[in-house]
């Protein structure tokens, strides 16, 4: 009677290098892991679930995963392995599965939907064969399918991000004009973008089939998000890289990055965009598609609508919502949906814990004393100030400072120099909040006279300095970044833990790029989860989705007085740890109040 990895070894090894599976290009990749784990907090212990192991994946090349086998000992039935290979087919978007004991051999075919019992497993040749007839994959497609990925770099794709390449390299080949890829921020888009261009570039596909490499336009609406893809993750395209800005519409590249604004028209300008003609590119990336990108209304549309002979990817962190309805009618259903709840699951995301604080401003609303002056010496009107009112109708620098000492004694009771980000309502307010939370910090601020920051558009330049001393893995400040839009995307934070809410969010797919700042998980710098602390008390009820964020592993709320200290804390909901330091899957919400 043998083990398992007896019959890996004797029997499953053999048939595979029979088929035909060891020659190069073609790879037998055993006892492979394709998922981190999940990351499972209790109290301040964290441990990690076990990851995801295949017993063999098998590549048609190296760069294209077409095959799972899942072993079993001889003495088990075949068939009692397939429900473990199917679902890990499911995951890792394969069409073909196996199961085998060593002797039988079981094969679920996915294009088909036949399970059945074969002597041998099927050669490459003849599954990619299979592939291509059940998929309408010509042998041009083929070929442009199978270009190498870049590896230089020295990482490989993870594996929902081979599905993503893939999937739109084929759609693309396959003549699909306009493609949507929805992924979580955090999980690498800008990777995949890249990739996939170096794949099509490499193959020299274009739209009119000759032999010339595409030319390909990189489009955001921010400057953050051209120039550090530009400059970092794109750089081995090398001078074939060029932005358009300036006004100058260089045509002599191949790999274009620019914002909308530098394209679009304006009272001074017809358009810059029009310097190109309606079919110079081949592929266009609109990078946070859901953004403005695809609405009618938008001048921004026009200039995809002029450039429509060209195929379109649109990518975006944001699943369908009322909100961003335009951008999925636009670029259509997305070709792949890689969620928030599916990364942390996987563990590639850190899980993060809730905090509502609501303060008596918010709770009770406000209304000024006879003659009250604003911070500008303007008398307030009489009238009743909610929380959507503070900061834009009405600066209340005694909610400001409440919020300040909150999240200062909250700080001060975790982590000092726990990178943090503070999202106010505007530069003023973002003034204010620095300048409350260095006072309250000055025994820091004295030593570290950058500990707070405020990185807003007035800065410029130093703003972006501090930006850029925040997201290195190595400094300990800035700690804290007080700001407003700038940093609600694009911005690569890897240690950042706390996310805080001092302004209300307006839409579901704002909410989405905020806490989306602390999804990056950096086991080596101990940064595995993260806090949201919402001030507001509404953004995590209104834009919470459990179906693409998953459950958060704490939602508390707490009321704060006019001093920011804390009177009564309410738990929610927490999920409980079982002894195995798994996750328990049957629990309700629990409510707890202190205080």
């Amino acid at each position: 009677m043998s083990n398992e990895a007896d019959t890996c070894r004797k029997f499953v090894l053999p048939k595979l290098v029979d088929a035909g599976w060891d020659n190069e290009p073609h790879r037998i990749n055993e006892q492979i892991t394709f998922t981190d784990g999940r990351i499972v907090l209790a109290g301040n212990k964290v441990k990690r679930r076990p990851q995801k192991r295949a017993d063999y994946l098998l590549r048609y090349t190296r760069d294209y995963l077409i095959v799972v086998v899942e072993a079993k000992p001889d003495y088990l039935s075949a068939g009692d392995g397939l429900q473990q290979a199917k679902e890990y087919a499911e995951i890792l978007g394969l069409k073909f599965a196996y199961a085998t004991n060593g002797i039988e051999i079981i094969e679920f075919d996915y294009l088909t939907g036949q399970e059945r019992i074969l002597p041998h497993f099927p050669t490459p040749s003849e599954l990619w064969q299979r592939l291509q007839q059940g998929q309408d994959i010509t042998s041009d497609d083929s070929q442009r399918l199978l270009t190498p990925y870049y590896h230089h770099s020295g990482k490989s794709p993870r594996y929902y991000q081979e599905i993503a390449i893939n999937r739109v390299v084929q759609s693309v080949v396959q003549g699909k004009k306009r493609v949507l890829l929805t992924m979580a921020t955090g999980t690498g888009k800008t990777v995949v973008a890249f990739q996939i261009c170096w794949k099509l570039w490499s193959a020299r596909w274009n739209v009119t089939g000759e032999h010339r490499r595409p030319k390909i336009l990189y489009l955001a609406d921010r400057n953050i998000l051209v120039d550090d893809p530009k400059d970092k993750i794109f750089a081995p395209f090398s001078d074939a890289r060029w932005k358009i800005e300036n006004g100058e519409a260089n045509k002599s590249r191949e790999m274009y990055f620019a914002i909308y604004q530098s394209l679009a028209k304006d009272e001074n300008r017809p358009g810059l965009y029009k310097e190109y003609k309606p079919d110079f590119f081949d592929l266009i990336i609109v990078d946070e598609c859901h953004r403005g990108s695809a609405r009618d209304s938008s001048n921004w549309r026009e200039i995809l609508e002029y450039f429509s002979p060209a195929f379109q990817l649109g990518m975006t962190a944001t699943p369908l919502r009322e909100d961003n309805r335009d951008t999925y009618l636009y670029f259509g259903n997305p070709v792949y949906q890689y969620s928030l709840r599916q990364g942390i699951d996987d563990g590639f995301l850190a899980p993060y814990r809730v905090h509502r604080i609501i303060t008596d401003y918010d709770a009770a609303g406000w209304r000024p004393s006879k003659g009250e002056l604003d911070r500008y010496g303007r008398e307030i009107p009489d009238e009743e100030y909610q929380t959507k009112d503070f900061e834009r109708v009405v600066a209340l620098k005694a909610r400001t400072e409440a919020i300040a000492r909150h999240l200062t004694d909250f700080m001060v009771k975790n982590d000092r120099f726990a990178k943090t980000i503070v999202f106010c309502v505007d530069q003023d307010h973002a003034d204010e909040m620095r300048r409350a939370l260095t006072n309250l910090n000055q025994d820091l601020a004295s030593r570290y006279p950058d500990y707070v920051c405020r990185v807003t558009s007035n800065e410029g330049d130093i703003g972006r300095g501090h930006l850029g001393r925040f997201q290195e893995l190595e400094t300990e400040t800035p700690a804290i970044l007080t700001t407003s839009q700038m940093l609600t995307t694009g911005v690569d934070a890897p240690t950042c833990k706390n996310v805080v809410l001092a302004r209300v969010v307006g839409s579901m797919s704002e909410f989405k790029q905020i806490i989306g700042r602390g999804t990056r998980v950096r086991d080596d710098y101990g940064k595995l989860w993260f806090n949201i602390l919402d001030y507001t008390g509404s953004a995590t009820r209104l834009f919470a989705d459990s179906d693409f964020d998953g459950d958060p592993a704490l939602v508390s709320e707490e009321k704060i007085d006019t001093s920011g200290a804390t009177y009564e804390t309410t738990i929610i909901e927490e999920t409980p740890v079982v002894e195995d330091g798994g996750v328990q899957d049957d629990y309700g919400p629990a409510r707890v109040v202190i205080g």
